[in-house]
C-alpha cells in the first residue's frame, strides 16, 4: 500500500558517486520510505468515500431530476441545492472560496455580494453601480477583487473597498493562483497581467497579439494560464517568458471556453463550431476525444474527481469518466439540468458534492453526487477553520510562497540539475582564474625519515595510488558493462533492414 505513495523507484540502483555523497543519497531515501509508510497508514483513517450515482435496472442517470436527487439524500444534502432569483441584476458570475465554504456573486447590472452559502449567512451586499464583468476571491474570503467595467477594485469581507487599481483597465476574466499570490487578469486590449498581492505590485505585463481576451483559466497543476483565441487557438502563458509557453490549434473557429482539471493532465475547449474537445497536456497536446454539441459550450469547469460540466443556452450537461486520472467519457452525459436562464458562469464547489451555476435568472446550486475530494487537509484548506487559524495560515502561507519565476510547463524540472549552467558556469570560472580549481592535484608523497624517502621508494608510492585510481575505474566500468549489453541486445523482429527507410 506504500508503494503508492513513493515519489522515486527503488528498482533503479543508485548511481556510483563518492561515499559521502552516497550516503545521504540512502539517508534521503530512507526518509522517504518512511514518509510514504505513515502516509499509507493515515490514508487508513480517512472514512469518507466518494459519492455516486447508479440508475436503477440500467436507468439513464441523465434522466434523473435535481427534485429526485434531493427526495433521495439527507436533510444536510438536500439544504446544499437552492435557487436565487434575482433576474433584477443578472447575468451572474460566481466564484467559491479555497475551502469551499464561501460563496460570492457578482452581477452584470452592478450586484456584489458574498455569503456563506452553507449556512446562508450574508457576510458583505452592495451594487457598485457599474457593469461587474468578473469576481475572484484571493488566497482567503476576507480579500475580493471585482473586475468592474473600468478598472479593478480590490474589496474587503464587509464590502469596503480597500484598492482601486488604475494599470488594470478594461478587465474581462479574473484568475487567481493561491500558492504564488498572483492574480491574473486578461483584458480587452489583449494584455495578460500578473498582479502580486502580497506586495501589491505587477511583475508583469503580457501582450498575447491576439485582441481581445475573454477566454482564460489557470492549469492547478502548475500555474500556467491558458488563454484562448479567435482563431481557435489556445496559447500557455508564464509570467517568466513573454512568449507562449506552448499553442494549441484547437478549433477552426473561435474557442468560447477552456477548463484544465485539477491534475493539469486533461484540458477540454470549446469552439464556435460546436465540438467539444479533451486534450492530453502531458508533452504530447493531442486530442484524446471530441464530440459535436447540437448547441456549442459558453462555459466549462471540471470537478475535483475529473467530472466536467458544459453550460449550453440554458442546460447545464456534465460527462463523467471512469476515475480521478482518466479523461471524462463523452459518449453520455451523466447529468442533466435545465435552468430559468442562459449559463453565465459555472464552477464545482471544493469537497462538495455541489456545482454552482450562475445564469440571467439568478444561481443555482445543483447537486453533483461523486463531484467534489470526500476528505480536505485540515493544514491547507479547512471548511471549519476559525478566524485565528485563517490568520495563522495566511502568515505560513506567505513564507511559503512560490516565486512567479518558477512557473513553467513541467513542475518536475525544478528538481533536475542544471547541467548545462553548470558546465557554462565551471567554463567561465576556469577561463577568469586561468585554472580547474576542482581538478585534482597530482599525488605527491610526503616526506619520511630514517632512508624511507628513496627515489624508489617514492616511486613505489606513487605507483600504487594510480593502481587503486585505475581499479577504480575498472569496477566502475564493470558496473555499468551489463547495462549497456542490454541495450545492445535487440530482438530479431527490431533489427535494421534496409527497407526500414519506407515506413511510416
Amino acid at each position: 500500500m506504500a508503494q503508492k505513495f513513493r515519489r522515486t523507484d527503488k528498482s533503479k540502483k543508485l548511481p556510483y558517486s563518492k561515499s559521502k555523497t552516497r550516503s545521504r543519497l540512502e539517508v534521503a531515501e530512507a526518509q522517504e520510505e518512511e514518509i510514504s509508510v505513515k502516509a499509507a497508514r493515515s490514508e487508513l483513517l480517512l472514512a469518507e468515500e466518494p459519492g455516486f450515482l447508479e440508475g436503477e435496472d440500467g436507468e439513464d442517470t441523465a434522466k434523473i431530476l435535481q427534485t429526485d436527487i434531493v427526495e433521495a439524500v439527507d436533510i444536510a444534502s438536500a439544504a446544499k441545492h437552492f435557487d436565487l432569483n434575482l433576474r433584477q441584476f443578472g447575468p451572474y458570475r460566481l466564484n467559491y472560496s479555497r475551502t469551499g465554504r464561501h460563496l460570492a456573486l457578482g452581477g452584470r447590472r452592478g450586484h456584489v455580494a458574498t455569503f456563506d452559502w452553507v449556512t446562508k449567512k450574508l457576510m458583505c451586499e452592495i451594487n457598485v453601480m457599474e457593469a461587474v464583468r468578473d469576481i475572484r476571491f484571493l488566497h482567503s474570503e476576507a480579500l475580493l477583487a471585482v473586475a468592474q467595467n473600468r478598472w479593478l477594485h480590490i474589496y474587503d469581507n464587509q464590502g469596503i473597498e480597500l484598492h482601486c487599481l488604475r494599470r488594470c483597465d478594461r478587465v474581462t476574466r479574473l484568475e487567481f493562483l493561491p500558492f504564488h499570490f498572483l492574480l491574473a487578469t486578461a483584458s480587452e486590449t489583449g494584455f495578460l497581467t500578473y498582479l502580486d498581492v502580497s506586495v501589491g505590485k505587477i511583475i508583469a505585463a503580457l501582450n498575447a497579439r491576439a485582441g481581445r481576451l475573454d477566454v482564460m483559466t489557470q492549469n492547478p497543476h502548475n500555474a500556467v494560464i491558458h488563454l484562448g483565441h479567435s482563431n481557435g487557438t489556445v496559447s500557455l502563458w508564464s509570467p517568466a517568458v513573454k512568449e507562449p509557453l506552448a499553442k494549441i490549434l484547437c478549433h477552426r473557429g473561435g474557442v468560447r471556453a477552456v477548463a484544465v482539471d485539477s491534475t493539469g493532465t486533461h484540458m477540454a475547449t470549446s469552439g464556435l463550431d460546436h465540438q467539444l474537445k479533451i486534450f492530453d497536456l502531458r508533452g504530447t497536446f493531442q486530442p484524446l476525444s471530441a464530440r459535436t454539441l447540437p448547441q456549442g459550450a459558453g462555459h466549462l469547469a471540471f470537478s475535483q474527481r475529473g467530472l466536467l460540466a458544459a453550460g449550453m443556452g440554458d442546460v447545464v450537461n456534465i460527462w463523467a469518466g471512469q476515475g480521478k486520472a482518466s479523461p471524462p467519457s463523452l459518449e453520455q452525459p451523466y447529468l442533466t439540468h435545465r435552468l430559468s436562464g442562459h449559463v453565465h458562469g459555472l464552477q464545482f464547489c471544493p469537497f462538495e458534492d455541489v456545482l454552482g451555476v450562475g445564469h440571467s435568472g439568478g444561481i443555482t446550486s445543483m447537486l453533483v453526487p461523486g463531484a467534489a475530494e470526500p476528505n480536505f487537509d485540515g493544514l491547507e484548506s479547512n471548511p471549519y477553520r476559525s478566524r485565528k487559524q485563517r490568520q495563522e495560515w495566511e502568515v505560513k502561507a506567505l513564507l511559503e510562497k512560490v516565486p512567479a519565476e518558477l512557473i513553467c510547463l513541467d513542475p518536475r524540472a525544478l528538481a533536475e540539475v542544471d547541467v548545462i549552467s553548470l558546465e557554462q558556469e565551471k567554463k567561465e570560472r576556469m577561463e577568469r582564474l586561468g585554472y580547474d580549481p576542482e581538478a585534482k592535484a597530482p599525488f605527491q608523497p610526503k616526506p619520511k625519515q630514517k632512508g624511507r624517502s628513496s627515489s624508489a621508494s617514492l616511486v613505489k608510492r606513487k605507483k600504487k595510488v594510480m593502481d587503486e585510481e585505475h581499479r577504480d575505474k575498472v569496477r566502475q566500468c564493470l558496473e555499468q558493462q551489463p547495462q549497456k549489453q542490454e541495450k545492445a541486445v535487440k530482438p530479431l523482429g527490431a533489427r535494421s533492414s534496409a527497407l526500414d527507410r519506407f515506413v511510416r
